[in-house]
């Protein structure tokens, strides 16, 4: 019986990696350590702000201090703020599945965001409400693929619902990168893979993949629970 649908954020509410990119850069090419939105993809998609930075540092040969560090992740915060003043647009069919979970099965939010990245968007949609258990880059120190995440998703929304049990196996995970599928493996919870960043192929870890959430149904998340 499915007890609990975990959803990563990026990728699978909304397509924000193009504009993290665009923020990223804003901030990296005045220093020279710019990179194409491929590298971005191939090297840097799934990683959380602190992870992003030191990566383009330590290839650009360049140390970063944890005092410089803070102050890149604090201004790229407000650059993505104002991106997404303009407004963002949800996966086809993410929003209506998430309607139609909501009250029927526990549900939880986890990202390597930040919490200023998520919830503008989550208001935007108006899926405030929807997520009772909100994880982000904030609350753990290592990112997806660790399964640290995940498993404090599992220790929340067991908290949040103490009447029902909450195992990884009565779990579902809806992620769309390597990592992400990693992260939720690692932490022992299926994954419903999306098609929306990498092809099928990629994604071959999950117990499932399909190439959108729109004709994904409550009743079809139930199946693939053992």
């Amino acid at each position: 019986m499915l007890n609990g649908v975990i959803f990563d954020f990026d990728g699978i509410i909304v397509d924000t990696e193009p504009l993290h990119y665009r923020a990223f850069q804003r901030l990296l090419e005045p220093e020279g350590l710019g990179y194409d939105w491929s590298v971005y993809v191939e090297r840097y998609m799934g990683f959380d702000d602190r992870e992003a930075f030191t990566e383009a540092y330590r290839a650009g040969g360049r140390t970063l201090e944890h005092a410089e560090l803070e102050e890149l992740i604090e201004e790229k915060g407000r650059v993505f703020q104002e991106i997404i003043a303009g407004g963002v647009v949800p996966y086809p069919g993410v929003v209506e599945l998430i309607r139609a979970l909501a009250g029927r099965v526990p549900l939880a939010l986890c990202s390597g965001a930040l919490p200023g990245d998520i919830l503008p968007v989550l208001k935007q949609f108006d899926l405030t409400d929807a997520f009772p258990v909100i994880v982000t880059a904030a609350d753990v120190a290592a990112s997806k693929p660790d399964p640290a995440s995940y498993q404090l998703a599992l220790q929340r929304l067991q908290a949040s619902h103490p009447t029902v049990t909450i195992d990884p196996d009565s779990c579902i995970a809806i992620e769309d990168t390597p990592a992400g599928i990693a992260s939720a493996n690692g932490a022992g919870i299926p994954v419903l893979a999306v098609t929306n960043s990498y092809p099928a192929e990629r994604l071959s870890a999950a117990r499932a993949v399909v190439a959108s959430l729109a004709t994904v149904t409550p009743d079809e998340l139930d199946a693939l629970v053992p």
